[in-house]
């Protein structure tokens, strides 16, 4: 059993769809798990056992019938506690919805579950998603199963841990300026944000039930898992028009071939403005474009012409600020105090963030208007390559720090120099939530102390399924996923 909670979620799916195993022995092996660790990582915040037992148990009989519900018919996975999950208790992290029952699923979780799929429970998350560690103000901090004294990151900080851990083969999480990359790089696991509109997220809090819909851009819900097969396996079922997020086109997704090394074009870099990034990233990401001109990849060291990577933080500060701050649970004025008192205003990103929170409408679309400059920028570059590769973060996972908007957040430490802490974190993620682009996280190396260090594969705009078929070749060089020690 110990095994079989390692298994991927295809084979799982494989495994019940043959009858080799039950769903109901997979769901309790998983619920075992999640007993046995749960209580000193945190992951996972609400166990549905009960509903989960009743929905394999169904799911069993119904194989037995000879009906199969969809591609993960009888396979357990876990939810961001920021999606709405219809009976079953939706916080995201935020005390007055502590006991928040929605009426029905948000779209991906509906998806989920007409594919088959039986939901075990919800995952540790920051406050309205507004961290890159998963300290809940109701829950306490979920903790990275690499080592417990580090954070698996934020804002889907429990789910990435939960997946590396073997509580859940799958876990839907959120990114608007990290949040499913940089968990998925400490916690070792495969990551992935989608092309921006892809995939409905409608029924995603940190926007608060009956608020007006504010964060129109940017924002994208994306898988998990610990193969680059599950992703692309659970992104068709995930993605297309929901009825009320009219931005998501009707885009048919089907899996690619995938390519030969030879002639694959590959760009990377591990700078973006002066951002430093630790030694032992910088080496592995040039010891991956070594390996891969040495397959055949026509492989070059650069970043795109026209694309200042300080303007892409500073206006996708202002388009976040201006978005997120409408609806800003302690009001915009307050938000611009706590953010300039925390943040500081020297750091260009968050500088910008505060001017956001209360930009007039002009310079919002001012905004909107050089991020379009910025998107084709990066069109042209990624036009005549099959991936740009760079680094996720400044560093691997770090210690557990005071966090939250009331809080002066520790800076982080790379290679013996003090980096601010939003700057360490945000700055190789957030260029492409502003552009749109998809983006995988591969597990790729892990550093001196044992801890995992990803790598970002961008692809271009609406080429979801040829990114993550670039992707399965990669893996050859880059490797699987490696479970934790102890787990």
């Amino acid at each position: 059993m110990n095994d079989l909670v390692f298994r991927t979620a295809t084979e799982l799916a494989d495994f019940i769809r043959k009858r080799n195993i039950s769903a109901e022995e997979v769901v309790r092996a998983h619920l075992d798990q999640i007993e046995k660790h749960n209580p000193r990582l945190n992951a996972v915040v609400t166990v549905d056992a009960e509903g989960a037992l009743q929905r394999a148990a169904e799911a069993d009989r119904a194989l037995a019938r000879g009906e199969l519900w969809g591609p993960l018919h009888g396979v357990p996975v876990t939810i961001k506690d920021a999606f709405e999950t219809k009976g079953l208790r939706t916080t995201s992290s935020y005390r007055p919805l502590s006991n928040y029952l929605p009426d029905e699923d948000a779209p991906v979780v509906a998806r989920l579950r007409a594919a088959g799929a039986v939901i075990l429970g919800k995952t540790n998350m920051p406050e309205l998603a507004m961290d890159f560690q998963s300290n809940s103000p109701l829950f306490g901090p979920a903790r990275n199963p690499w080592d417990l004294q580090r954070t698996p990151g934020g804002s889907t900080g429990g789910g990435a841990a939960a997946v590396a851990a073997g509580l859940s083969p799958l876990e839907i999480g959120s990114d608007l300026g990290g949040s499913i990359r940089i968990p998925s790089h400490f916690c070792g696991v495969f990551g992935y944000k989608p092309t921006e509109h892809l995939v409905p997220s409608t029924g995603h809090i940190p926007e608060i039930p009956g608020q007006i819909r504010a964060v129109r851009h940017m924002e994208v819900c994306g898988p998990i898992a610990r193969s680059i097969e599950d992703l692309i396996k659970v992104l068709p079922l995930l993605a297309g028009p929901d009825g009320k997020d009219w931005e998501v086109p009707p885009l048919p997704l089907h899996p690619e071939a995938v390519p030969p090394f030879q002639g694959l074009r590959i760009a990377w870099t591990d700078d973006f403005g002066g951002v430093p990034v630790c030694r032992e990233a910088r080496d592995a990401l040039a010891e991956l474009a070594e390996r891969l001109s040495a397959a055949g990849c026509r492989v070059e060291r650069g970043s795109p012409e026209s694309f200042a990577f300080e303007d892409a933080w500073e206006t996708y500060g202002r388009i976040v600020g201006a978005e997120m701050g409408f609806n800003f649970p302690a009001g915009r004025r307050t938000a611009s105090r706590l953010f300039g008192q925390v943040l500081f205003r020297r750091v260009p990103l968050y500088r910008a963030i505060i001017r956001g929170v209360t930009l007039q409408l002009g310079r919002y679309l001012a905004a909107l208007a050089r991020r379009d400059a910025l998107i084709s920028a990066l069109d042209r570059f990624l036009a005549c390559r099959d991936a740009w590769l760079c680094p996720v973060s400044a560093t691997p996972a770090f210690t557990h720090r005071a966090s939250g908007t009331t809080k002066v957040v520790e800076p982080l430490e790379v290679d013996g120099k003090r980096v601010e802490y939003y700057t360490a974190n945000m700055s190789y993620t957030t260029p492409f939530n502003l552009t749109g682009n998809p983006v995988v996280v591969l597990p790729l190396t892990r550093s001196e102390q044992g801890l995992p260090i990803g790598v970002q594969v961008v692809g271009r705009r609406w080429r979801d399924m040829k990114l993550l078929a670039v992707a399965t070749r990669l893996t050859e060089l880059t490797g699987p996923y490696e479970r934790p020690p102890g787990f």
